[in-house]
């Protein structure tokens, strides 16, 4: 199955390689950008069915993607698995469940994405789901990629597990090598030497 995902990862551009400025500053050979993979509903269907698969014998009653990156995944997960999906978003810079969509006490509730890096927006959307009553059983992604050192306290169901390295600017053998780098989500190239 990992070579499926990996294969439409590649095929949709959404796995690069090459040096990469991450939003955290750090130094990465490789970048993730699902929303890539995701332009495709065949893809996301095949990608994502695998998911699915691993969650045979898990019983929620809803899935909440964090806007922006789990909106589609949690479409298309609800879509597969006959369950509601709905998105959570920030309001004043707080994540927030708004636009009519409710977390009812009791609900078991996964919480989908596309990239878990550091689980940090899961565990905002989680924060907001316990504070309504809901449950948090799991995670849902396309790409788990946290590192061996990232704990989060729910299991992870994803379709594929990356192992991608992350360096400081010092450390970064790209650098070293005077590879230029790019900065996701932008055409501006830089220089790793200016």
């Amino acid at each position: 199955m990992s070579n499926l995902v990996i294969d439409n990862l590649k095929e949709s551009g959404a796995l690069l390689e090459g040096h990469f400025l991450l939003s955290s500053g750090r130094h990465s050979n490789r970048y993730c950008q699902c929303a890539k993979l995701l332009q495709y509903p065949d893809r996301a269907e095949k990608v994502l069915a695998v998911v699915v698969q691993k969650l045979k014998g898990v019983y929620f009653d809803k899935i909440v993607g964090p806007a922006m990156g789990g909106i589609i995944v949690s479409y298309e997960l609800a879509r597969q698995t006959g369950k509601p999906g709905i998105f959570a978003e920030r309001q004043n810079g707080d994540m927030t469940i708004r636009r009519g969509f409710e977390i009812n006490p009791g609900e078991k509730i996964l919480i989908s994405e596309d990239v878990v890096t550091t689980g940090k927006s899961s565990l905002e959307v989680a924060r907001v789901v316990d504070n309504l009553g809901g449950k948090v059983i799991g995670i849902c992604c396309i790409v788990d990629r946290r590192a061996k050192d990232i704990d989060i306290p729910y299991p992870v169901y994803s379709a594929v597990k990356l192992d991608i390295s992350t360096y400081d600017v010092e450390d970064c053998p790209m650098c070293k090598d005077g590879m230029e780098y790019v900065k996701p989500g932008s055409r501006v190239f830089k220089s790793s030497n200016s």
